[in-house]
């Protein structure tokens, strides 16, 4: 069960691969987060507050984050306009 708006965030829009090599960078993963608010209509926090909640969540490595969900589509769609 999510408690905050990271947790829910967490849960709705990313899937975790323990053990996984792969690492969802940065800029990804904020962008990912910013899609999010923009569907579930939660107003965005600041990076700065954003990257001081993911640090108690995640590893900063290899996290084995993946993206899933409406969020993914958004941040890819939003990203990428080419492809549409």
């Amino acid at each position: 069960m999510a408690h905050t708006q990271y947790d829910q965030f967490l849960q709705d829009a990313t899937t975790c691969e323990p053990g996984s090599e792969f690492t969802l960078k940065p800029d990804a993963l904020y962008g990912l987060y910013t899609s999010w608010c923009h569907i579930t209509l939660h107003e965005p926090r600041p990076e700065r507050a954003f990257w001081s909640a993911m640090r108690r969540r995640i590893d900063p490595g290899a996290n084995g984050l993946r993206m899933k969900g409406a969020a993914a589509a958004d941040y890819i769609l939003s990203s990428y306009p080419a492809l549409v």
